[in-house]
């Protein structure tokens, strides 16, 4: 009897002993330990200066909070939907307990947000919106208030008449929404006319091809308008090594340095509208305060497009930013 005891006794103890590495070898495959928070961030790839500060800025922020809280985080970077859209699923089987996206195109990526969202896992956006409602939060910045702003520049500057290009980005509500914003003050006035509107997919490089084509295509172009400051300076080259001289100015969308120095130097980009990458740090900041169970107080928020020009561009130049 005290034998057959004891065996039920050991073979319980096994039980418990072999529960216990089982739940071990779970947290070990989830890549994380029970009492330990971790943030997964997906972004896109550095294609342009923009994209590159911003990942410089996630990576920043999510190292402070490390030291600080002793959050863990794992940072993916892709050049395309599907590659984003399989580090998405490798973050969600790792267990991470918040995801921080920028999505590569919205609606290529509103699927992978609504597979984050069914996981059960809260989701912080960046810049990109869905075409859904799968985001805890959005972080942005007023993309429709720099198409806006531009637009009232455009019929300023060229007193209500003009011939105007547009370089756009790729496929995402950032692109639709300064697009529509441009676009819808832009009807203010009836002289006001686009006569060529072009992708150039956010890229310096791409923006000057484009904007060489153009050029051959259109004698006369009063002003160009760029979705990015990136694209605003491939458009300047194209300008400068076609040698014309009917161009008035040409805008841009972020608040780069070489931008802001063009402007400083009276060159032919006059103005540009505040989209700092830094917004990626409040996102970071957000997903940690989730992963530790507190809701978030908003679910939307939007910075400011603040319009820089000669005027008050010392107020945000700085000769040591990275962009």
């Amino acid at each position: 009897m005290v034998l057959k005891k004891f065996l039920i006794i050991c073979l319980s103890l096994v039980t418990v002993f072999s529960l216990a590495a089982c739940s071990d070898n779970k947290n070990s495959a989830n890549g994380k330990e029970d009492d330990t928070l971790k943030i997964g961030i997906s972004l896109p790839s550095a294609t342009h200066g923009w994209m590159g500060a911003l990942i410089d800025s996630a990576e920043k922020q999510a190292k402070a909070l490390k030291e600080s809280d002793g959050i863990e985080y794992v940072m993916t970077n892709a050049a395309d939907p599907n590659k984003q859209a399989n580090d998405v699923d490798d973050l969600i089987a790792q267990g991470v307990d918040v995801i921080v996206m920028l999505p590569i195109e919205s609606a290529a990526l509103s699927p992978v947000g609504q597979k984050i969202k069914d996981a059960g896992i809260p989701l912080v956006i960046v810049d990109r919106e869905l075409e859904n409602d799968a985001a805890t939060v959005v972080v942005k910045g007023d993309n429709e208030g720099i198409g806006v702003n531009a637009g009232k520049y455009f019929v300023e500057k060229l007193n209500g008449k003009g011939k105007v290009v547009e370089i756009s980005g790729p496929p995402s509500s950032v692109t639709e929404q300064r697009g529509s914003g441009f676009k819808e003050a832009m009807e203010s006035a009836e002289g006001m006319e686009i006569i060529a509107s072009q992708s150039g997919d956010f890229s310096t490089e791409k923006s000057l091809e484009v904007m060489e084509n153009i050029l051959q295509a259109h004698p006369q172009i009063d002003a160009v308008f760029t979705q990015d400051d990136g694209m605003a300076l491939g458009v300047l080259q194209a300008i400068k090594e076609a040698k014309r001289t009917d161009i008035q100015f040409v805008t841009g969308a972020g608040g780069g340095k070489a931008v802001f120095e063009d402007i400083k130097a009276d060159g032919v980009i006059t103005a540009t509208f505040l989209y700092s990458p830094t917004m990626v740090e409040d996102a970071v900041k957000i997903a940690a305060d989730i992963a530790k169970g507190n809701d978030p107080e908003e679910s939307m928020v939007v910075k400011e497009a603040t319009q820089v020009t000669k005027e008050n561009v010392d107020e945000f130049y700085d000769p040591e930013s990275k962009f």
